[in-house]
C-alpha cells in the first residue's frame, strides 16, 4: 500500500513537523509584535487628540483662557497706597488714653489695685469678730454651697466667728437689709472688724491673693471646744414655751404669743451670740 499521500495530507498532525514549525516562529524578533499602529503609544496619543474627545479638551482650555481674559478686563488692578493718600487722612484721630497708674509703678504688671475698697457700710459692735450672714436651708443649692464654703474658710483661721443664720431668725435678715440699705441681698455676706467685705466671690479672691489673712490679723482666736450651752448651734428651744411659741395667761385664762422666742420658738445662745 502507498502511504505517501496520507502522510502528506496529515502533515499538520505530525509531531515533529509542529515542533519544528514553532521553533521557526519563535526565531522572529519579539519587538515586531509591538510595531503595530494599534499598540504604538505615540500614535495612540495623537489619535486621542485628533478624536472628538481631544476637541472637547482643547475647547475647555480655550474657554478657560477667555474667562481669564474677561476677568482681567473688568477687574481693576489694586494700586498700592501712596503717601499722598496717607496724608489726606483726618488728623483728628483719638489719641490713646493715658494710663492712670501711680508714679511709683513703672508698668501695669507692677500695679496691683486694692481688692477691698473702703466700704461705707458698717456693723457697729462687731469690731472684734467676723460676722457671716448665711442660710442653712438647702432650697437653692448654689447659695447653700457658697454659704458652707465661706463658713469653712473662716473656721480654718480659728478667729472669733459670729454666724448669723437668717433662716433661723428673721431678725438677722431685717438687720442685714437695714445695714446694706437693700432688700434683695444675696447670701452669704461677710463683715470683718465691723467693715463690710462682700459675698463669696470677694472672699475667695481675697483668699487666693493672700489678703484675707492680713485682714484677719489681730482678731481674737476662738475656743477649740464647742459651746457648752448650744454646742455651736447658737440657738436652743425657748424655756418658757418649750418651742411652742404660746404661753397660758392665768389672769386672762387664754393662750398668748410667747415674747421671749422668735418665730421658730428658738432663743439665741447668750454665750455665742453675746
Amino acid at each position: 500500500m502507498d502511504y505517501s499521500d496520507k502522510t502528506s495530507d496529515n502533515s499538520m498532525l505530525n509531531r515533529s513537523f509542529t515542533v519544528n514549525r514553532s521553533i521557526e516562529i519563535t526565531k522572529e524578533p519579539l519587538y515586531q509584535l509591538y510595531t503595530s499602529p494599534a499598540l504604538q503609544r505615540q500614535g495612540s496619543i495623537k489619535n486621542l487628540y485628533n478624536s472628538s474627545f481631544g476637541s472637547m479638551v482643547s475647547a475647555g482650555f480655550s474657554l478657560k483662557g477667555k474667562v481669564k481674559k474677561l476677568c482681567s478686563i473688568f477687574e481693576s488692578p489694586k494700586e498700592p497706597p501712596n503717601s499722598s493718600n496717607l496724608q489726606s487722612l483726618p488728623s483728628s484721630l483719638p489719641s490713646p488714653k493715658k494710663s492712670s497708674l501711680p508714679a511709683e509703678s513703672k508698668s501695669i504688671a507692677d500695679y496691683t489695685p486694692p481688692l477691698v475698697a473702703d466700704s461705707p457700710f458698717r456693723l457697729p459692735g462687731t469690731e472684734d469678730r467676723v460676722v457671716i450672714y448665711f442660710t442653712s436651708l438647702r432650697g437653692i443649692r448654689r447659695t447653700f454651697q457658697d454659704c458652707h464654703s465661706i463658713r469653712m474658710i473662716f473656721r480654718g483661721f480659728r478667729v472669733n466667728l459670729d454666724e448669723r443664720d437668717i433662716s433661723m431668725d428673721v431678725a438677722y435678715k431685717k438687720e442685714l437689709h437695714k445695714v446694706l440699705g437693700e432688700n434683695n441681698v444675696s447670701l452669704p455676706q461677710v463683715f470683718i472688724k465691723g467693715k463690710y467685705i462682700g459675698g463669696s466671690d470677694v472672699v475667695k479672691q481675697l483668699l487666693e491673693a493672700g489678703e484675707l489673712a492680713r485682714l484677719l490679723k489681730g482678731l481674737p482666736l476662738r475656743a477649740l471646744k464647742p459651746c457648752d450651752a448650744c454646742n455651736d448651734m447658737r440657738f436652743f428651744p425657748c424655756t418658757s414655751c418649750n418651742g411652742s411659741r404660746k404661753v397660758f395667761d392665768e389672769d386672762e385664762e387664754q393662750l398668748k404669743r410667747c415674747l421671749e422666742c422668735n418665730e421658730n420658738g428658738l432663743v439665741r445662745c447668750p454665750i455665742c451670740c453675746s
